[in-house]
């Protein structure tokens, strides 16, 4: 069985982070295996605490994976801090990890900030350059580049700058776009646009998460970077349209439906 490793925080809520990621893998038909950066305190509603993990235990867990098992594919996550990005820098490196996803995640849907400011060159000069692919949304693209990412023509603008900063491959999410979403590929030459009509839920929560992984489960599976987007695109539309009420805020996505309807279960 093909294998991917993620690399982020803890959502306590079950929707987005760790949680998120392995039902992705899971559901996508890859052996998930986890190494935690930071725990959160956080529900539908919002983050109310975050505890970061210190840099050996974060060392200590990626290298636990790969000294007994092989990791065809990693997604990274939350990272926090400039101190967890060079530890998660070191074990890759360590390691010489391949297949490398790396999820910009820099603020929560509430609000919250997930990655300090500090942080950000930090990720740009050591993890970004490692990385297959960057999966900014629109807000991480803007804070990375340095301009601001509204439409389409800015969404190539900052794809081909962030593959100057050395990613092989860049997914400009679209989610936060005035219409329809549409995720845009770039490769160094030419751009590839993922559209479809826009999902009418606020049952969001993961969402870039489980896109991310779900990319990663396909890097897995051997698939070309092309494939494993397209078929990540097909994954996350399915789960944002069965997305569904928990809580009383955003409610998760459903990353399993197609597989509880074969079970008879929705």
């Amino acid at each position: 069985m093909k294998t991917a490793l993620t690399i982020a925080g803890s959502d306590s809520s079950g929707g987005a982070g760790i949680q998120a990621d392995l039902k992705t893998f899971s559901a996508c038909g890859v052996f998930g295996m986890s190494a935690i950066t930071a725990i959160t305190a956080q529900n539908t509603c919002g983050v109310t605490n975050i505890r970061e993990l210190d840099a050996e235990i974060i060392r200590d867990q990626i290298n636990a994976v790969y000294d007994d098992i092989t990791v065809d594919a990693v997604k990274i996550g939350m990272l926090a801090s400039p101190d967890i990005i060079e530890a998660v820098a070191e074990s890759l490196q360590r390691n010489a990890a391949k297949n490398i996803v790396l999820d910009t995640v820099m603020i929560s849907k509430s609000g919250s900030h997930l990655l300090k400011p500090e942080a950000v060159d930090v990720l740009k000069k050591v993890l970004l350059p490692m990385s297959l692919v960057v999966t900014p949304n629109l807000y991480e693209a803007s804070e990375i580049v340095g301009f601001s990412v509204e439409d389409q023509n800015d969404m190539k603008r900052a794809a081909e700058a962030i593959k100057n900063m050395g990613a092989q491959y860049v997914v400009v999410k679209g989610g936060h776009l005035v219409g329809n979403a549409c995720d845009l590929l770039y490769d160094g030459q030419e751009f590839i646009v993922f559209a479809n009509e826009r999902i009418d839920t606020i049952h969001t929560h993961g969402t870039g998460c489980t896109f991310s992984s779900a990319i990663a489960a396909g890097l897995a599976k051997g698939l070309s970077i092309n494939d494993a987007v397209a078929a990540a695109k097909k994954f996350i539309t399915m789960a944002i349209t069965h997305g569904f009420r928990l809580g009383q805020g955003v409610g998760p996505t459903h990353h399993f439906y197609e597989l509880y309807i074969k079970a008879g279960l929705c």
